[in-house]
């Protein structure tokens, strides 16, 4: 009898043991990643006595903010940045080596989203359109779709083509884009092949929208003599808009034509208010947020950078684009909240590079800076006097790399690469000219880094920014201050310097609790928290690591 009562025992012991589920970890209903292109990190704080509460100011005081957030490769532009952030690799492995490229097995220039394979759809011209093949690793949003058997949506929003497909990765639902030639936001056959366009984005598309939030201008929002962070607003440093004769407010545009009304969007704040409206159409269009498992919205704020290109930080122009911004935010986050209540969806917001002040405006403030133009002709004609050859033996000098013309090179037995490079090296260090109109600190030979001596973090960025196959033998690093531009007016970027590659980083949500950090964080570490944070596999060539600050919380929303 007591035998029998330890078996029955035993046996439930067993049953319950068996029958006991290990508890699933919950989920945010969507993810949502806001990237705001050329935002420095110091915006965050140069003009916050203008931004209201529930922007900026909301998901700093209420979320987590990474404050020294650095980009760990070279170049800092908008398509490595994309790949990125979504990644959690760098170019040398995720093989978007920058906006462009050169590639070197075949002398072909790439867009980095360049696909001879797809069409734009819907377009009758035949042309190729875009994809995200040319990213040779997963995304982030690849691996949550891959983690839920394809049943979590994935979809990029943005006004430039390269910020919404990059992050979208490449089982991505669709990447919408702007096409500054009808105002509509379109995709490729990548991802609709059939083009059976969804009917709210057909919907959407018909409110015409883009032409009807640009006819009204660009005008202050608040009186001018609030915008204490900038320049005055007529100066020699800005680039004005079609049909102005100089660059101040009012920006009228009612007199343009409605074609380049719709290419005059992109560069003002109605481009973000345009992004952040699809944005909401896509999550109710495709009921995202509703399923069982997390959906992704990848978001790209491009106006910001097309307004920094043209004005540079110091101008009232860009300084009204972030307090405007400041609210459209606040207005997102609004709407987030009513669809899907606060604490259930996760959001984070960065930048994929920063931007420099214009060089003649630090230059008239006593700065050393500069601008100079790109070195190819001279190169080239240095070259054809020094080995005797018809042909140009440099393809060019794009991401401040030199790109050399290797197919000619290898055909001819009386070159020697290495000779060729050395005696470019030599010119570009040595040459008077070359270092008045653009000085250089290194030029560095990625074939062979031991020949030159270069100090942390610019080595590093330098290995992490090369690829094989589409980055130049040899990485030019300008000094501080100066950048490659044929143009006086604006700004660009694309250097290792703080104003280029310290970026915002923040976060607010789903099992974010507040608090901020300085320790050294990584572009790369953005994949990695998100995998560790939503218990699914890191992108396959992630290098990052998990921002312990956030994931460790041992006590949670």
């Amino acid at each position: 009898m007591k035998g029998f009562k330890l078996f029955i025992i035993l046996l439930i012991v067993g049953i319950s043991s068996c029958c006991r589920q290990h508890p699933k970890p919950d989920k945010p209903k969507i993810v949502i990643g806001l990237v705001i292109d050329q935002m420095r990190w110091d915006y965050l704080y140069r003009y916050a006595d203008l931004y209201g509460k529930d922007g900026f100011k909301r998901i700093m005081g209420e979320g987590f903010n990474c404050q020294n957030t650095s980009i760990d490769y070279l170049p800092s532009f908008t398509g490595p940045g994309h790949a990125c952030i979504y990644s959690g690799s760098v170019p040398s492995i995720n093989g978007i080596a920058g906006n462009n490229w050169i590639d070197n097995q075949t002398g072909r220039n790439w867009y980095c989203v360049d696909d001879d394979n797809v069409r734009l759809a819907g377009d009758t011209s035949k042309k190729p359109s875009y994809s995200p093949r040319n990213l040779i690793t997963t995304t982030i949003t690849d691996e949550l779709r891959l983690t839920t058997n394809f049943r979590s949506h994935v979809f990029g929003v943005a006004i430039k083509d390269r910020g919404s497909i990059l992050p979208a990765g490449h089982t991505g639902n669709a990447a919408y884009w702007y096409d500054d030639n009808t105002g509509n936001f379109v995709t490729s056959t990548y991802y609709d092949k059939q083009f059976q366009k969804p009917g709210w984005l057909d919907t959407f598309n018909k409110r015409d929208l883009a032409d009807s939030l640009t006819k009204p201008g660009w005008t202050l929002l608040k009186n001018q003599n609030v915008y204490i962070q900038s320049t005055s607003d007529s100066n020699v440093y800005e680039e004005g808009f079609k049909g102005e004769t100089e660059p101040v407010f009012p920006h009228q545009f009612k007199q343009l034509a409605k074609s380049d009304r719709l290419k005059t969007l992109k560069s003002i704040p109605a481009g973000n208010a345009l992004t952040f409206y699809m944005a909401e159409a896509c999550i109710m269009g495709e009921k995202m947020g509703r399923g069982s498992d997390p959906d992704f919205l990848c978001v790209s704020l491009s106006s910001t950078d097309y307004a920094g290109h043209q004005f540079a930080p110091n101008s009232v122009e860009v300084e009204d684009m972030y307090v405007r911004l400041d609210i459209q935010i606040a207005d997102f986050m609004s709407f987030l909240d009513k669809i899907y209540g606060r604490g259930n969806y996760l959001f984070f917001l960065t930048a994929d590079h920063g931007g420099a002040h214009n060089p003649q405006f630090l230059k008239d403030h006593n700065i050393p800076a500069g601008a100079g133009p790109n070195v190819t002709a001279n190169l080239n004609s240095y070259l054809k006097d020094e080995f005797k050859k018809d042909s140009p033996l440099v393809r060019g000098v794009v991401n401040y790399q030199v790109f050399l013309n290797e197919q000619y090179i290898a055909g001819d037995k009386s070159l020697h690469r290495e000779e060729i490079k050395t005696s470019i090296r030599n010119w570009l260090l040595n040459s008077s000219t070359m270092r008045y109109n653009m000085p250089l600190s290194f030029v560095i030979d990625m074939e062979d880094l031991n020949k030159t001596a270069v100090p942390e973090p610019i080595r590093t960025m330098a290995i992490n920014g090369y690829n094989l196959n589409r980055s130049g033998c040899l990485q030019l690093i300008l000094n501080p201050g100066w950048f490659e531009s044929d143009r006086f007016t604006g700004t660009t970027h694309g250097a290792w310097n703080p104003y280029d590659s310290h970026i915002p980083l923040l976060w607010y949500g789903w099992h974010i609790t507040k608090g901020e950090t300085n320790r050294p964080v990584n572009m790369t570490d953005i994949s990695a928290t998100l995998a560790a944070l939503l218990h699914i596999q890191a992108p396959n060539g992630c290098i990052g690591k998990p921002i312990t600050e956030i994931t460790d919380k041992k006590v949670r929303k």
